[in-house]
């Protein structure tokens, strides 16, 4: 071909060359989504209105999915959807469109009843989910299985060992199947690596989502704040064998502060956004005990489901402390409590004080950057400003970004909804991946040893306070700035 100009030549054949619409015809297949536990409080409360929420939205066309809910329970489909339909839409304030998609959507779910342990039930679930493909696109192999796990971590291993040998997709030809773990997953670094181990042998970790809906917030330092106005309310026995720390902070708070921590990824792809998590948590230094407090509230034994001399604790402030040049000196504290004062989950960054303060005035308090994650979900700099008019004095106040009020009508979707559409999706950006764990685990083992063998004790708090008096010590210690008498208010219109 001579400078300046083109030849072209007709393709006669295509006959090695892919299909050039097979992403398109595959995401366009049969979905079937498979909720083992599907009669148990997390299903109806959390997985079932996420699917729903993700239907009445349109990211489950009804020509294409078809849920299985999965369970021990011998109840009928219809007995399942009448469980769940409550926890739908209220019924009061409900439109007719709102009761007609759920009527919907109820149609979709079928229920298998069986064990957690025999092949019996999981290959009756295989032929109602292979039934189903063959009406969805008559193409064997080329539709998508999802298994949300809404279950122990106890029966993971047994579960995913008959997914693994009664319910995978039956060839290569571009389908997929996937599983859902929910949290706990482990109690320490041990039984976190055995059970990794576990599913490990049986799925590839392209096909492992380990949820953590804190990473499906809308918004998400150094202070991680986790607050709950209400004690265990039934879920003691739970609750005891975990504790705060497990519950709450090595996974929860643990996963916002790797995100607030970590260095630009080099891309948005997931692998590269995990590396730079795992980054952080391996530069994590060993917790001291004299920056732990740890606080049970008066109470909390009572519960007939709970020990009479539990050494659990149900509150607890860490700091933690990273050992990299962006970092070092900076206390990242970590803090979770039941019973407490109010109910919150926010990041609050914390400047430090300008030097030279020439203000001739009663000192406000530092500046501060907050995340605010739940309630009233919003971004806020809280400041210190003048306050108008002929005198000099400063008030505290902010610059504020409150969602409800910036993007009304904007429907913030739920951390499950997002969670569960990236599994689908095959989007790992949101979930943890194996080092990860491993790494978080690493952190927090050793001082959860020392808290089960009884070393370090729980000091005792009363319902509706701030916690131990000592938590608020330690935080001072660490450099951080209580404002006293400043309360955020949500801006209205």
């Amino acid at each position: 071909m001579g400078s300046g100009s083109w030849h072209m030549e007709k393709r006669h054949s295509f006959k090695n060359e892919p299909v050039k619409d097979v992403e398109h015809v595959l995401e366009n297949g049969s979905l079937s989504i498979v909720v083992l536990g599907a009669s148990g409080d997390l299903a109806k409360k959390k997985t079932f209105p996420a699917l729903f929420n993700l239907f009445q939205q349109g990211f489950l066309q009804p020509n294409e999915v078809h849920i299985f809910g999965y369970a021990r329970t011998k109840i009928s489909d219809d007995e399942l959807r009448n469980r769940i339909r409550g926890y739908l839409v209220r019924d009061k304030g409900a439109s007719p469109k709102d009761l007609e998609d759920v009527t919907k959507f109820l149609q979709l779910i079928k229920y298998v009843s069986g064990s957690y342990d025999t092949e019996e039930g999981f290959r009756l679930l295989d032929k109602e989910i292979s039934e189903t493909e063959v009406l969805r696109n008559g193409v064997d192999g080329l539709s998508r299985r999802l298994f949300y796990l809404a279950l122990p971590p106890s029966v993971y291993p047994s579960v995913c060992r008959m997914i693994r040998h009664c319910c995978m997709n039956k060839t290569d030809l571009g389908g997929w199947t996937r599983i859902v773990v929910e949290k706990p997953f482990g109690k320490d670094l041990e039984s976190a690596e055995q059970l990794s181990t576990q599913i490990g042998e049986l799925f590839e970790e392209s096909q492992i989502y380990r949820i953590d809906h804190y990473l499906g917030k809308e918004l998400v330092q150094n202070l991680i704040v986790f607050r709950e106005d209400f004690g265990t309310e039934g879920r003691g026995g739970y609750f005891d064998e975990y504790g705060i720390i497990r519950d709450i902070i090595q996974n929860h708070l643990l996963q916002v502060l790797c995100l607030v921590a970590m260095e630009k990824p080099i891309s948005l792809k997931p692998e590269h956004i995990r590396d730079e998590k795992v980054k952080v948590l391996q530069s994590v230094l060993p917790i001291e005990d004299d920056e732990v407090v740890l606080g049970q509230y008066d109470g909390y034994r009572d519960d007939p489901t709970v020990p009479d001399h539990s050494n659990t604790p149900t509150f607890s402030t860490v700091v933690l402390r990273i050992h990299n040049e962006r970092w070092e000196g900076v206390p990242f504290i970590l803090k979770a409590g039941k019973a407490l004062n109010s109910r919150k989950a926010e990041i609050r960054v914390q400047f430090k004080d300008v030097p030279g303060d020439i203000f001739k005035c009663k000192k406000q308090g530092r500046n501060e950057f907050v995340i605010r994650l739940q309630p009233s979900e919003a971004m806020y700099m809280k400041l210190t400003v003048k306050q108008p008019g002929l005198e000099m004095s400063t008030v505290q106040s902010e610059l504020d970004l409150s969602y409800g009020q910036r993007y009304q009508g904007v429907t913030i979707p739920e951390a499950y909804e997002r969670l569960i559409l990236d599994t689908i999706r095959g989007d790992q950006q949101h979930f943890v991946r194996r080092d990860e764990l491993k790494a978080a685990w690493e952190i927090f083992t050793p001082l959860l040893h020392r808290i089960d063998n009884g070393d370090l004790k729980p000091l005792p708090y009363k319902p509706g306070s701030r916690g131990p008096a000592e938590a608020d010590a330690l935080l001072e210690k660490a450099g951080y700035v209580q404002t006293h008498g400043y309360i955020w208010i949500p801006p209205t219109l």
